[in-house]
Formats: structure tokens, sequence, C-alpha cells
């Protein structure tokens, strides 16, 4: 049963919330055993098994350390208190495409990859809106002068194009990107490594604040979760799934940005990224994407809508997308499409299979196909929009 926001003083939904608010803290996330045993037994048994320590061995490594220790009411409350709201799988504005590769990475145990249990938010928006039409733009905290520019002018550029803007609010880049598509009046959402309640950097406050005013800050952690250097990397799986494409501008050998980027790859999402100078070691991470051939390269907006709108030309995609015609479809999108045709759901493997793609191109047009307004995924799997 899905229930929806609205809902709020139903029993069962409150018992929903305060299990899926004791799981999302008792395990440090990406938690992959403990996503797999909640998807399968359900939030409330999930959570009523870990506190009697009944599960299985591989969950009980990953809660153990907190199951005595969570209180899922307190987390409410404290989030209640800090202004943060919980959004879970059952409400009507959980983003279900959005996180739908995590899932299916998570379950043929690609490492690293797991849906969030929950997300905690700042901000009015409804998630599924915001990041339903998200493009992420990441790069380099110690930005240059261009990078910065060229990150605020893509944020720009993008929400004008009806896409909302995903990063992480760091300095540099991030920064930049937020503050490009604020400008343009858009909405921008900013993920962060620690509890939604914390201002992130510190500098970044007052940025935060309009963030909330306009798009969300989000986090897969409970409020007052301080940030911590492994928890960046974790968070970023959240900022490649969140985007319809991930844009780097300006990324190091080895960085948080080429993290996302490599993430958004694993999910059978297209990555750009921009060119700098050759002598610049913030650029020597996009030259190495490019040259590898896991990203395109990218040097306008208009580079990044003609990837993203295969299916439909270069007619942006955004929250009110006009109803699109089959033959406007790419053959690969085609054949997708055609392979949902008398499902009554079906999983991403079982598409595959029938229309002979790559397991990896199917996930990355199925959620493609549901933004077009051709498909629809619901809790049996994918199938043709009525």
């Amino acid at each position: 049963m899905r229930l929806l926001a609205s809902g709020r003083g139903d029993a069962e939904y409150r018992r929903i919330r305060a299990a899926r608010a004791y799981l999302s803290g008792v395990a440090e996330p990406p938690a992959p055993a403990l996503a797999g045993f909640v998807a399968e037994a359900g939030p409330c048994r999930a959570a009523e098994a870990v506190r009697r320590g009944k599960v299985p061995p591989g969950v009980a490594k990953e809660v153990e350390a907190r199951a005595d220790h969570v209180s899922g009411e307190r987390l409410l409350a404290a989030a209640d208190e800090a202004g943060v709201r919980i959004v879970v799988p059952e409400d009507d504005e959980w983003p279900v495409a959005v996180f739908a590769g995590l899932a299916d990475a998570r379950s043929v145990e690609l490492p690293g990859m797991a849906e969030p249990l929950a997300l905690w938010v700042r901000g009015s928006a409804a998630t599924r809106d915001v990041l339903g039409t998200g493009v992420a733009v990441v790069g380099a905290r110690a930005a240059s002068g261009y990078g910065e520019h060229v990150a605020a002018e893509f944020g720009h550029g993008l929400t004008r194009a009806g896409f909302a803007v995903v990063s992480g609010a760091a300095y540099g880049v991030d920064g930049a990107a937020h503050r490009g598509a604020l400008a343009a009046g858009g909405a921008t959402a900013a993920f962060l490594a620690c509890g939604a309640d914390i201002d992130y950097p510190a500098g970044h406050a007052r940025l935060l604040r309009v963030i909330t005013e306009q798009g969300l800050v989000v986090s897969e952690y409970p409020p007052g979760t301080p940030p911590r250097k492994h928890r960046f990397l974790v968070r970023n799986r959240l900022i490649a799934a969140s985007g319809r494409a991930t844009v780097v501008v300006e990324a190091g050998a080895r960085s948080g940005a080429t993290n996302t980027a490599n993430s958004a790859d694993a999910l059978g999402k297209p990555v750009l990224a921009v060119p700098g100078p050759v002598t610049s070691q913030n650029s020597v991470g996009c030259h190495e994407l490019v040259r590898s051939g896991r990203a395109v390269l990218a040097t306008r907006v208009e580079d990044v809508l003609e990837l993203l709108n295969p299916l439909v030309g270069a007619v942006p995609c955004g929250p009110s997308v006009p109803e699109r015609r089959t033959d406007d479809l790419s053959s690969a999108a085609q054949r997708v499409h055609d392979a949902l045709r008398g499902a009554d759901g079906a999983a991403a493997e079982e598409v595959a299979r029938d229309c002979g793609l790559p397991l990896r191109e199917v996930r990355a047009l199925l959620p493609e196909l549901e933004l077009a307004g051709l498909a629809v995924r619901t809790e049996r799997g994918w199938s043709v929009s009525p």
C-alpha cells in the first residue's frame, strides 16, 4: 500500500515513519544488507527484527553498534524541532524512478550502492518534483575563477531549460552551480554529508537557507549527524542517482567529483566533463574522464541538453513535459517501450532480455521513458503508461 504524505494522522503511517527513522539511524549508509532486508520484510517488521536481534548475519554486522542506542521517535522529534521533515518511500512524493537504479545496483551487489532508507529534508518542495528533473553539477572545492564561472553558467542555463540543479553545497564548483540555479529563479537540491539540520560548510549557511526557500536541502543522515570524510563519498552516489546526467566542472585526478562521475557511470547515467587548460591540475580529472571514454566533452549548456534529450530532440524535459509520441523515440528507446507493452510490471532485467539491449542501457532508458510520460514504475515493476 502506498501511503500519502497527507495521511500523517494515520496510525500505520506514523509507525512506518518511526520505523524508517530508526532504520536510517541504526546503520551507517549505504548499508546494502539492511536495505535489502527492508525491501523484503517491510520497514516495520525489519525495525522490530533489528531491535530483537533476529536478522541475517549481514544485517547484524551493519546494525550491531547502534541497534540499542537509536530511537525513531526521538529522531523525528529532533527533526521537527530543527525544521526538518522525513520523506519515506511510502510517501507519494518519494522519487521512485530516481533511486530505482540504486535499488537495482544493490540487488546485483554493486559495491557501495544501495537506495536510501529515508531522506531528511529541509524545504517544502516535493522531492519527486525537484529530484525527478535533476542534473548533477559537481567539481573541485578549490575551484579556479574559470571553474566557478563555468559552473554558475551551467547552473543558470540548465535551470532556464527546466532542470533542477543537484550538487553538494561545497565551496567552489558546487556553490557556484547552486547560485547559478538560484539566480535563474529555479529549484536546486543540495545533498549534505551530515544531518540536514547542520549548515555545512558553515560559510554556506546563508546559501543553504536560500536553497531551502527555492528547493531542498537533503540528507540520508538523521538530524545531528556530524560530517565525516567517508560520508562525502557515500553521499555522492545520491547526487549521481538524482541527476539525469552528471556534469563535472574541474576535478583532480582523485576527487569527490570523479567519484560522483564514476557512480553515475556505474548507474548507466550520462557523464559530461568540461575541459580546462592542460597545465591545470584542477582539470586532470575531467580530461581523464573524456580520454577514457567515460564522459562526453561539454563546453556549453546546449551540449548537456542535446545528450539529455535523445528521446525528444532538443526540447528540455521539466516538471510539465507535454505528451510524447512514440515515433519521436530513438531506436533503443522504442525497443524498450515495445518490450513494456502488455507487461503488468516487469523488472529491468526482464525488459533487457525481451528487447535484447544491455541491462545498463535499459536502466538508463526506463527513467527517461517515465519522464517522457511513456512508462510508469509501480511496486510490481515497469509497464507502459496508461
